[in-house]
C-alpha cells in the first residue's frame, strides 16, 4: 500500500474510468467529485467525508469505510458488500441510494437521514441499530435481516415481513405498521 494521504480537500474532480492507488486517505475531504466507474478496490477511507460526489457502478472491492460520512451523494447501484466489513462505520445523509446492495453485510448503528433507498437489498444484512430518519424504503428487501433496534419510526414505503427479519425491539411509528401488516391483506381503517 502507498503513503497515506493526510488531511487533504480534493475538489471537482474527475476519477471516473480510473483506479484509485491502493492507499489510505485519512481525514480527507472529497467535494464534488466524480468516481463513476472506478476502482476503488483496497483502497482505505479514514475519517473522511464525501460532499455532493457521484459513485456510479464503483466497484469496491475490499475497500473500508471507518468513520465516513456521505453528504447528498448519488450513489445508485452501489455494492457495499464487496467492501470492508472491518470497523466499517459509516453515516449518509440526504445521500440517493437506490439499488445498492448490502447483502450478507454488516451495517451496525448506521444512520441514514433523508436518504433516497428505493429498491436497496438488506437481505441477510445485520442492521442492529441503524437508524432510518425520513428515509424512502419503497421496495427495499429486508428477507432474513437482524433490524433488532433498528429505528424505522420516520422512514415510509417500506414492506418488511417480521416473520423472515429479527425485529426484536425495533422502532416503529403508528402509522409504519401498516408496513409489517401487508403481507396479510388486512383492511384497517
Amino acid at each position: 500500500m502507498s503513503s497515506p494521504t493526510l488531511d487533504q480537500t480534493f475538489e471537482n474532480l474527475n476519477f471516473s474510468h480510473k483506479k484509485l492507488p491502493s492507499r489510505e486517505y485519512d481525514n480527507c475531504t472529497f467535494v464534488n467529485c466524480d468516481f463513476t466507474e472506478t476502482d476503488m478496490s483496497v483502497v482505505t477511507f479514514l475519517e473522511c467525508k464525501f460532499d455532493t460526489c457521484n459513485f456510479g457502478s464503483v466497484m469496491m472491492k475490499e475497500t473500508s469505510f471507518q468513520d465516513v460520512v456521505f453528504i447528498a451523494c448519488k450513489m445508485l447501484g452501489i455494492d457495499f458488500s464487496k467492501s470492508n466489513d472491518f470497523m466499517f462505520a459509516v453515516k449518509f445523509d440526504h445521500c440517493i441510494m437506490d439499488y445498492a446492495s448490502f447483502y450478507g453485510f454488516s451495517i451496525k448503528n448506521t444512520v441514514f437521514d433523508d436518504c433516497s433507498l428505493k429498491e436497496v437489498d438488506f437481505t441477510k444484512a445485520d442492521l442492529i441499530g441503524s437508524v432510518f430518519n425520513n428515509c424512502d424504503l419503497i421496495n427495499a428487501i429486508f428477507e432474513g435481516a437482524n433490524a433488532e433496534k433498528t429505528d424505522f419510526r420516520t422512514a415510509k414505503g417500506f414492506i418488511i415481513d417480521p416473520e423472515s427479519t429479527v425485529l426484536k425491539k425495533a422502532k416503529f411509528s403508528k402509522s409504519g405498521l401498516m408496513g409489517l401488516l401487508s403481507k396479510y391483506d388486512l383492511k384497517v381503517e
